[in-house]
């Protein structure tokens, strides 16, 4: 029977009735302790934020699973040698389309304009249609091929971006450039890597049409904070809509709570939810018993 440690106490109230659950539906008998001593630790249930940090002494532990999908905190832990998955989520993912369909909605039929309107202005200027609004994701992962689905279900013509080749979708240098020429409403998926920070730079928001949106329920890091808002300022950018940040919570002097054209979202785009994240942890649990290769092994070199 493996010993499973839960090192997320924070998360445990929101696990200690799903995963047990999640457990006993996979037909894996475990331990399942929120305390163990390493020599007897099978598998760490695992969030960044978790005390626990040296992982030298768990040398019996099979994987670390992360309950995170961003590993960016983790990846660079010396300690760390066992094998490490991130967390991706079907609930997590329903979460992530459900904002960027809903902002980009807002955007596109200018629902500010009518429910931010103290004037109370008569303007019956119709939007154009979705066929006629490209949209650009930049990142053509899980989260980004999913947002991409239900986008040109609305009609919406989507160009994918990835940093290495995949069908159907552009990439590189040459490809980025080509994909944000066309971007109305840029959408940012990227993880956090050394090669994705600062993507979004004075260089690169200038070769957006003029007046584009900018959706970023990614990682703040993909953006040029000082870029952005000059980009704003000048008209270049239209609006912004960011999730996500450097620093978490938002500084209350940061420019963006009081700049006119940027939405700040306190990091709810998307959220990992207990019932459906359970079921991937036990999956892999299951997965590590058997033999068989775990689902979504991070590569360090890449950082994801």
């Amino acid at each position: 029977m493996p010993t499973v440690l839960f090192a997320a106490p924070s998360l445990w109230p929101e696990y200690q009735e799903a995963l047990p659950a999640a457990l006993a539906e996979a037909g894996i008998a475990a331990r399942l302790v929120t305390e163990a001593a390493p020599e007897e630790v099978d598998y760490i249930v695992y969030a960044p934020s978790s005390p626990l940090q040296d992982f030298t002494p768990y040398r019996r532990t099979k994987a670390v699973l992360n309950l995170w999908a961003g590993v960016e905190r983790i990846t660079g832990n010396p300690t760390l040698t066992q094998p490490l998955t991130r967390m991706v989520d079907p609930g997590l993912t329903e979460g992530m389309v459900e904002w960027v369909t809903g902002h980009t909605l807002r955007h596109h039929l200018g629902m500010d304009r009518h429910i931010l309107n103290p004037g109370h202005v008569w303007d019956p200027t119709c939007p154009p249609l979705a066929r006629e609004r490209p949209v650009t994701i930049l990142g053509m992962g899980a989260l980004g091929s999913a947002c991409a689905e239900a986008l040109r279900a609305l009609n919406f013509p989507v160009t994918g971006w990835s940093r290495t080749a995949k069908p159907g979708c552009l990439h590189g240098p040459d490809g980025l450039r080509e994909a944000l020429s066309t971007a109305q409403t840029l959408i940012t998926l990227l993880p956090k890597t050394p090669e994705t920070e600062n993507l979004l730079n004075a260089r690169t928001l200038a070769l957006l049409p003029r007046g584009a949106v900018i959706l970023n329920p990614g990682r703040g890091p993909l953006i040029d904070d000082g870029a952005l808002l000059a980009a704003l300022d000048a008209g270049q950018i239209g609006h912004a809509t960011l999730d996500v940040f450097r620093v978490e919570p938002l500084p209350q002097d940061h420019p963006f709570w009081s700049h006119p054209n940027v939405t700040v979202t306190p990091h709810i785009a998307a959220d990992t939810r207990a019932i459906t994240a359970s079921k991937v942890i036990a999956e892999n649990i299951r997965r590590g018993e058997a033999g068989e290769p775990f689902l979504h092994l991070v590569d360090r070199a890449r950082g994801y």
